[in-house]
């Protein structure tokens, strides 16, 4: 059984991927039968012209009648109207639930991974996973809303042409479906080939979202280091392996749809002359090779829109199998049974108790363990220690990010593995190093930690925060829009919105990740006047590097390699003369 969080390899086929697609359908399965009853109203119209050239042929131009070509033109004109009536249904409803489908699949697909644990997100590219949600799926919107309904419009105008040229003539009829096998066989060999490459195309057009992804996010340390033109090259790589991997589906596709179309039409040619032979014997009439000829030609020109239509269905497989592939990754965590709810309101109580724990992505590396201690509603407790001691990583598994592979960690006396992981997070906040804020207004910022909250409690927050000296300044004031990643303020502003966020939401347990490290002296000031009044009553951890930030702890935990090396208030580890004697004697020695 594979791991949770792990993606899921699917049934290959084209049916087995689109008939997971069925739950997302039903909904719409009135639109759809619409869609069909106009799609044969359609089709029949198409068939029907050919009796009526039938007819005017050797009813018309054989009795010299103009009247009887007045009702024929008559005819045409109600049976195209008829037909535009029902090609207008058709294409509408089948669009618009292609439209609704996509829509609906890439709702849950998104619900789906916002519930993947940060152990996919580890293994996994957000640039590929973005491919999945917009280029796989408009592949797919594609095939759904015009392709299948082509496919089967096509495939429904053959069938009744066939049947059509069995009424006219058996002789030419039996040359038709001789041929029909020579049509069918390359679709179904050159497509399981356009399927592949559909699939290797999709994955290379995934690296190159992946890699603008990666570069637009970062591209202050690319310009910094002068890397624009390394990165450039990197990308100009992967869009030539996209373009590549499209040119050979591309390739086989065209010599598919030509070598269908040269068989069709190599076949009408071939009937039109046997046809004639008959039409000089007198065993055919000139209408009768007319409409054979007109039914042959929507064999063969259907034949052609068959295989094309084909090609892009082997893509959408290829697509849905990505989509699926998101929709089937289970998340890593869940409730243990027996399960238990956390209590509405959290006293804040913490213990680690025998916990050890290594990274997914790094099973070989003890990240953290064995490692014991308990923290005290209400108290303050420091972590300090070399970078890699460990000191994220109790972050990471009081936030049930992770589960450790042995140990417990508690909360107010509950394993939180027995919990739902949103209810843990629920009795948390974390206010971090490099804070994220979103590109939206001030308000939307600081309500991500409670969406209901009220403007004045926004206020009321931001105050706390001491943040409405500078966001008063801004041009909207709290609905001026930050950019993307905050890039409208300084690094003190986003942490004090950062801050004013945690306040808001008012959680018993609070997570201070090197919060003013890179701040400049007055920044850190504030934030450090807007950290105390968040951390009153509630239950802290603090990380710092400096340890002038951690003095005033109740208690401070000194970490090293991932295991406890000592703990104690700032006096008595300083009296031990151990490795926090030693980090305070650098630090302010400098």
């Amino acid at each position: 059984m594979l791991p949770p969080g792990t993606l899921v390899a699917l049934p290959r086929g084209e049916l087995a991927q689109f008939a997971r697609l069925a739950r997302f359908l039903t909904p719409y399965r009135w639109r759809i039968a619409l869609a069909l009853f106009a799609l044969v109203i359609a089709a029949s119209c198409v068939l029907a012209l050919g009796q009526g050239l039938r007819h005017v042929i050797d009813a018309g131009f054989g009795s010299g009648d103009p009247h009887l070509l007045n009702t024929a033109l008559a005819a045409v004109v109600a049976v195209s109207t008829v037909l535009a009536c029902a090609t207008w249904v058709r294409f509408y409803f089948m669009m618009s639930v292609g439209e609704r489908v996509i829509a609906d699949l890439r709702r849950v697909v998104f619900a789906h991974v916002l519930t993947l644990t940060p152990a996919f997100f580890d293994a996994a590219r957000t640039g590929e996973i973005a491919s999945r949600l917009t280029n796989d799926s408009e592949q797919l919107r594609q095939v759904i809303g015009f392709g299948f309904s082509m496919f089967l419009r096509n495939g429904l105008m053959m069938l009744g042409a066939l049947i059509l040229l069995f009424a006219t003539s058996l002789k030419l009829a039996a040359l038709i479906v001789l041929g029909v096998p020579a049509t069918l066989i390359p679709i179904l060999i050159v497509g399981r080939r356009v399927r592949g490459l559909s699939r290797v195309n999709q994955d290379r057009v995934a690296d190159v979202s992946a890699h603008i992804d990666e570069s637009l996010h970062e591209m202050r340390t690319v310009q910094a280091y002068g890397h624009e033109e390394r990165t450039r090259s990197r990308f100009n790589d992967a869009t030539e392996a996209a373009f590549e991997a499209g040119r050979q589906r591309v390739q086989v596709k065209a010599w598919l749809i030509s070598v269908v179309m040269l068989i069709g039409f190599c076949a009408v040619g071939v009937i039109l002359w046997i046809g004639g032979h008959d039409v000089l014997d007198g065993s055919l009439t000139a209408g009768e090779l007319s409409a054979f000829v007109f039914y042959a030609a929507i064999v063969a020109s259907g034949a052609g829109m068959v295989s094309e239509v084909w090609g892009e269905i082997q893509r959408a497989a290829g697509a849905t199998e990505r989509l699926m592939e998101l929709l089937d990754t289970q998340p890593a965590l869940s409730a243990v049974a027996p399960v238990r709810r956390m209590p509405p309101r959290a006293s804040g109580a913490i213990r680690f108790d025998e916990v050890r724990f290594s990274y997914p992505a790094r099973p070989d590396t003890v990240a953290l363990g064995p490692v014991s201690f308990s923290v005290r509603p209400g108290e303050r407790l420091a972590l300090v220690g070399p970078s890699g001691a460990g000191k994220t990583t109790v972050f990471a598994l009081i936030l049930r990010f992770y589960d450790p592979q042995s140990g417990r960690v508690l909360i107010d006396g509950i394993d939180i593995r027995h919990c739902d992981p949103h209810e843990v997070r629920r009795a948390a906040a974390i206010v971090p190093q490099d804070p994220v804020i979103f590109a939206a207004s001030v308000t939307e910022n600081v309500r991500f930690g409670r969406p209901e909250a009220s403007l004045d409690a926004v206020r009321e927050a931001c105050a706390a925060a001491h943040a409405l000296e500078f966001i008063e300044r801004l041009p909207q004031g709290f609905d001026t829009d930050l950019g993307e990643r905050g890039v409208k303020l300084s690094g003190g502003q986003r942490q004090r919105l950062s801050i004013a966020r945690a306040l808001l939401a008012d959680r018993p347990i609070l997570l201070l990740d090197e919060a003013t490290s890179s701040l400049d002296a007055e920044s850190e000031r504030q934030v450090a006047q807007a950290l105390e009044r968040l951390a009153r009553g509630r239950t802290t951890l603090v990380i710092a590097h400096r340890l002038a930030t951690v003095r005033n702890a109740d208690r401070i935990v000194v970490m090293d390699g991932g295991r406890i090396h000592a703990l104690g208030t700032h006096q008595e580890l300083l009296r031990e003369n151990g490795l926090y004697a030693h980090l305070a004697r650098l630090q302010f020695a400098a």
